[in-house]
């Protein structure tokens, strides 16, 4: 059993982030103790992974919602759930496709400040130095 400050540490989301998504129904088995403190079991861990996935795909809180909601229903919401998770995955790639592009981007300036930084030259490409002085 895991305290909300343990959950925030092992899968890396912050306490805030977690009581947010707990008052939201994303957790549909956690307790709480005698303290009123709410309690996680590793059970639970599997909603927080599932959840934290899709937030960082930029899946809406509604739409993950909708997503538990089937699980909870059963087996005869797989389809439904697979097709979810189809199409985060396609939001996934195309997310991983244009961070491969920004990538390729950085890369070059980064070789190109490298080369000023060897040559000792002047970034005649900054807009910034080619303003005119009046």
């Amino acid at each position: 059993m895991y305290t909300i400050k343990e959950v925030s540490k092992l899968m890396d989301v912050s306490e805030h982030t977690l009581r947010f998504w707990a008052k939201s129904g994303f957790f549909p088995s956690i307790t709480r103790n005698q303290n009123n403190v709410r309690i996680f079991s590793e059970h639970d861990l599997g909603w927080v992974k599932i959840v934290k996935c899709l937030r960082q795909v930029g899946t809406e809180n509604k739409a993950i919602k909708r997503y538990i909601d089937l699980c909870l229903i059963g087996d005869s919401t797989i389809t439904k759930r697979y097709e979810i998770i189809k199409a985060t995955k396609r939001k996934a790639l195309k997310q991983m496709e244009e961070l491969k592009q920004q990538l390729e981007i950085l890369d070059y300036k980064e070789n190109y400040y490298e080369e000023l930084i060897r040559n000792n030259s002047n970034d005649k490409f900054n807009p910034a130095n080619n303003i005119i002085k009046v």
